[in-house]
């Protein structure tokens, strides 16, 4: 792995678009810097022993050009919601979806700072789980400046529609990628050759 240099060498790892404090992720990507070519696979699997328990490395592949950043243009979140009936977060979703600009203030750490949700918001669908045991809401999020959270997207349901659930949802991230409007869905950042149709 290659260091940054001066008296406190630090591994050259980057990070993009980390998942918000308090929610679950199953697509974190990062690039780290090495100092000769390597097997991605041996990387992996160093990697993934090293890591503790639950923390999985799924894939490594060599960086093609370009800011991986950049490939990162949406995120495909579900939120589980215990106790809460499917029609009360189906109506919210759809009162959220008719309006043109839905705007939440949230603190920075400049200060509060409002900014319009609606915007970047691709898809939002309420259905019932598969096992009846609570009611879900997927939401694809289109990734801006400032970035539109999961929780932002709560603050504007509530705001538009007095959603209120019982206890706070359970927040996954299953994919952050390349947005493919046409289908409103979040392909493969680590495709070689990604499809541009569509995106």
């Amino acid at each position: 792995m290659a260091f940054s240099a001066g008296f406190h060498p630090h591994p050259k790892i980057s990070y993009a678009n980390a998942a918000p404090t308090g929610t679950a992720s199953e697509a974190e990507y990062f690039e780290i810097s090495v100092t000769e070519r390597v097997d991605p696979q041996r990387v992996r699997a160093a990697l993934d022993e090293a890591l503790p328990e639950g923390l999985d490395v799924l894939e490594v592949v060599e960086a093609t050009p370009g800011a991986l950043a950049d490939r990162l243009q949406a995120s495909d979140w579900v939120m589980e919601f215990r106790g809460m009936p499917v029609s009360s977060l189906a109506q919210a979703t759809e009162q959220f979806l008719a309006l043109e600009r839905v705007e939440v203030t949230r603190v920075m750490k400049n200060g509060p700072r409002t900014f319009d949700v609606r915007n970047a918001v691709v898809s939002l669908v309420a259905s019932p789980a598969q096992d009846g045991t609570c009611a879900i809401l997927r939401v694809v999020v289109r990734h801006t400046t400032p970035a539109v959270r999961p929780d932002d997207v709560l603050t504007a349901l509530q705001s538009v529609a007095a959603l209120t659930p019982p206890i706070p949802p359970l927040v996954t991230r299953l994919a952050q990628g390349p947005l493919h409007t046409a289908t409103a869905t979040v392909t493969d950042p680590l495709a070689a050759d990604q499809d541009v149709d569509g995106i």
